[in-house]
This record gives structure tokens, sequence and C-alpha cells, in this order.
């Protein structure tokens, strides 16, 4: 990791003593926090229902790199997993970046480790490097321009047509943008760990029992389930579209934390989440749940973990990205 991790994380553990308050203590406690550090919370769909209501922000990955660019706050605490922290560092060098536990990691960012990837690079130099914000700080580095689901196929179709395309680290988004764009790439062969385990079978016994239902689901999902699919988007459009359809029934095949959120927009109609292989929680992000108020109470009361980066790194990362919100504009 470049947050300087084993230093960082032992500062937590030593100063991790006090008892947090609990309840609506706990939140005002934040809330307090937050105003005394000049602080702004940013928060992923896919965080604890809890945690979503005291952010100031709650978005996907681009809507959480804007904001990161556009923050007059002197402290980021984000909420979210590492390279969502490290996203907020590379665009906020000056600003300290809190993440509640630095062990919220991501299982697609980790699939793709730099010292394999560098190696691919080189090999098909002659690419275009596109890669998912879902990825290292180092990934980034070695990338042309940074993309999320929600802008993806609009940043392909700005890349000439006879330039090659190297896509990662997620092979079935780099899948699913093949069959819209016409492109053909080639891909790192990473994935996530929630949108694999969605089950074909029991989405289809699922849809028995609930025939007006529609499905949702996010592109990191496979092809057998995105067949199926009404909708296909980021976490952001599959809010919009449960926001904006007269259906009153959908499955969502997805991380569930983005149901708090549409459960709010719109009380009057039904969500399901859309079932794993098994009879785990495990269409739940196990790096997301890291998180909790009681953490994300303690980063800001001590100050840590803190995200740090070499600046040369750094400003290696930071041009793909940039690329990536101008283009985004």
């Amino acid at each position: 990791m470049t947050s300087g991790s084993s230093s960082v994380g032992t500062a937590f553990i030593t100063q991790d003593l006090a008892l947090p308050p609990s309840g609506r203590e706990l939140e005002a406690e934040i809330r307090h926090l937050k105003r005394k550090l000049n602080a702004v919370i940013l928060a992923h769909f896919y965080q604890d229902s809890e945690i979503q209501e005291v952010a100031d922000f709650i978005g996907d990955s681009l809507q959480l790199a804007q904001q990161a660019a556009r923050t007059a706050a002197d402290v980021i605490v984000f909420a979210g997993v590492h390279f969502m922290a490290e996203t907020a560092k590379i665009l906020n060098p000056a600003r300290r970046v809190l993440l509640p536990d630095l062990n919220a990691g991501c299982s697609l960012a980790e699939s793709c480790p730099p010292h394999l990837f560098r190696p691919f690079r080189e090999h098909y130099a002659d690419h275009l490097v596109i890669s998912y914000i879902n990825c290292s700080a180092e990934i980034k580095a070695m990338s042309d321009v940074i993309c999320t689901s929600s802008n993806a196929d609009r940043i392909i179709a700005q890349v000439p047509r006879e330039q090659p395309i190297l896509f990662g680290p997620d092979r079935n988004l780099g899948n699913y943008l093949i069959r819209k764009t016409g492109r053909p790439m080639r891909l790192w062969q990473g994935f996530c760990i929630v949108h694999e385990t969605f089950s074909e079978q029991k989405l289809l016994r699922l849809k028995l029992r609930h025939p007006s239902a529609q499905i949702l689901a996010h592109p990191e999902c496979e092809e057998r389930v995105l067949r199926h699919a009404d909708y296909i988007g980021s976490t952001t459009g599959l809010l919009n579209y449960v926001r904006e359809s007269p259906g009153r029934e959908f499955i969502i095949a997805t991380e569930p934390g983005i149901i708090y959120q549409m459960k709010k927009a719109c009380p009057e109609k039904t969500f399901i989440p859309a079932p794993p292989e098994n009879s785990c929680a495990c269409n739940q992000c196990p790096h997301m749940r890291l998180n909790t108020l009681e953490k994300l109470w303690l980063c800001m009361k001590n100050g840590a973990p803190e995200i740090s980066m070499d600046e040369d790194l750094r400003l290696r990362a930071l041009r793909p990205l940039q690329r990536m919100l101008d283009l985004s504009a």
C-alpha cells in the first residue's frame, strides 16, 4: 500500500482506548468533530445506513471523486474503501484524508497487483490503458485515463477507432463494455468478489416468485446475470432508474447498501436484493462493512488512520484521473 499502513495502523490501535458514545450522542459527537476539524464526510452508497445518515455527500465512485476534487474542507473523512481515500488524496494533496478502517480494501483492486500488471501493460505498449477507478494508485499511475462504470462508455467513445485499448482491472465490466460499444479491448482478468457471487439460478427462481419485478444490475456482474437484467448501470444509474421508473418492484443485483437510498427515494416501492450462490451474506462487501459509526468517530477524534502518499506517485496517478474528470465535465 501507498499509505504507510504499518505506522498508521499502529497509531490507530494505540489510541483506540476511549469508549465511544452511543446512539444519537455518537452522531452528535461526529457532527461536533466535523465542525471542529472543518471536515467533510464522503460516503459510498455501499456503506451502512447509519454512516450514510451522517455523511455530507453520498455517491458512487465518480461522484465522490468529483466531490473530493471540489471540497474546501481541511479534512476529508472517506467512508469507503482504500482506493477511494487514495483517490481523494491524489486530488487533494494539501488536505488530510482519513479512512475509518485502514483494512477496508477492495477485492477488485487487489486482483490487479502492480508487479503483475506492469509487464502486462509493457507487453501491449501500443495500447491505450483505460483503468477502472477501482484500482490502486500504482495502477492509476500506469494508466492513460481512468473511468468509472457511469462514464466508461463515453470515454471509450472518444478514443480513435484505430487505437487499441487495454482495459483493467474488471473483466466483467470490460466484457460488458465490449458488447455495448463494439470496441475490442484487451482485458485484465480481475473481478469483484461481491458482483461475481450472484446466482443466475436463484435469480431466475426469484423472478418466478416476483414476475412483475424488474431486474437491475451493476455491470461488474457476470454476463450470465446481466443478460437477464432490464437495466444495467452504475449505482447512481440504478438509483435514478428506480426514481423514474413506473415499476413498483425491483430485484437489485449489486451490493445491497444502495437499497437504503432507494427506499428513502421511493418508499412506496419494493426492493429485493439478488441472492448469492450460497446462504451467506456474500452479496455484502466485507471491506465496505469494516467501516462503522464508532470507527468513523474514532478516526476523527484521533486523526488516524490518515492516507499519505509519495509525491511522485501522486503526480503520476493524478494525470489519468484529471483526464477522466475533464472528459466527464
